[in-house]
């Protein structure tokens, strides 16, 4: 009897390099390790998207407070020090707005492994997900416009308020990415859409993604589903928008006052709730989302912050 392929895939990215090894000797792993490892890092990742000539913010790896001189010196102010690994919702991050005390930041440094990146005054940012099979086949969900709040991702709506040039420009990078890296799965690309009209990839996530969630309610085909579908080999799902939406992020400090008004927010119309089973509420902790659907990507924005700020008016 011919046994049936068993596919291994993965929604987050702090999986070590080797469990992901020990896995590809026993079952087909997708997006491969490889593509994880890249992703891991962001040294890596900038050293990949360089090479490949798709476009970064300038940046250098910093390996002592001397490093740190010199590649301020090439990079200017502002820029941002960063973690190159496990940094993520702004964690591991330092804004260096004068050059000197060098010394001093080291001693503060996020991390062992650093990078140094020259902040961009963008104008939005935005994020690409994009979907490719083992044929080479490919989808692209549209360009999402993603508004954050202390460094963590507040709202995102689609359409993005861009233009027509820059939604072809996001879907195109982020086709280049998925063929250079030989994705097999989910890819999300972030972007700043800088005030010139270009864009800069900031981070690659190779799984489903915080602002692909409104993709459950509001496209043809969500982007958990579109996952598998390209995991298993089978045919690309529509990604078409159904309503205009957008999504909220709710996070642990809701629940400060005690358990949120989910009545009340449920009770405006065209909104979804969902929550992701985490027991502890804590400051910063991502534990659910709201999507709302309407006319347009104002009104899905209203709606969605009426019914998250209805969450805080306790009843009782």
């Amino acid at each position: 009897m011919r046994r049936a392929s068993i596919f291994l895939t993965f929604e987050f990215e702090n999986i070590p390099r080797q469990t992901i090894d020990w896995c590809a000797a026993e079952c087909v792993v997708r997006p491969a390790g490889s593509i994880l490892h890249t992703a891991q890092n962001r040294l890596r990742e900038k050293d990949f998207l360089s090479s490949a000539g798709i476009p970064v913010a300038p940046y250098r790896a910093v390996h002592d407070a001397s490093g740190l001189a010199t590649a301020m010196e090439e990079i200017k102010t502002p820029a941002i020090l960063k973690s190159a690994a496990f940094g993520y919702d702004g964690k591991g991050q330092r804004l260096i707005e004068e050059a000197g005390g060098f010394e001093e930041i080291w001693r503060e440094r996020p991390g062992e492994e650093l990078i140094l990146e020259r902040a961009i005054d963008f104008e939005k940012e935005v994020s690409v997900i994009v979907a490719r099979g083992p044929d080479g086949s490919m989808a692209t969900f549209p360009v999402c416009e993603n508004l954050h709040r202390n460094h963590i991702l507040d709202i995102t709506v689609v359409p993005a308020r861009v233009s027509a040039k820059i939604e072809k420009s996001g879907a195109d990078l982020a086709r280049a990415i998925a063929e250079e890296m030989e994705l097999i799965g989910l890819l999300a690309v972030e972007m700043f859409l800088q005030r010139d009209g270009e864009l800069l990839v900031n981070e690659l996530a190779p799984r489903p993604h915080n602002s692909g969630h409104w993709t459950i309610e509001g496209c043809a085909t969500s982007q958990f589903e579109q996952h598998l579908r390209a995991v298993c080999g089978l045919p690309l799902g529509s990604t078409k928008i159904l309503r205009p939406s957008a999504m909220a992020n709710l996070l642990g400090d809701l629940w400060t006052a005690g358990e949120p008004n989910w009545a009340g927010a449920l009770g405006i119309e065209g909104v979804h709730l969902h929550l992701y089973g985490k027991r502890q509420p804590r400051p910063r902790r991502k534990m659910g989302h709201l999507t709302a659907l309407g006319s347009s990507a104002e009104a899905a924005i209203e709606a969605v912050s009426k019914a998250r700020d209805a969450l805080q008016r306790r009843t009782g």
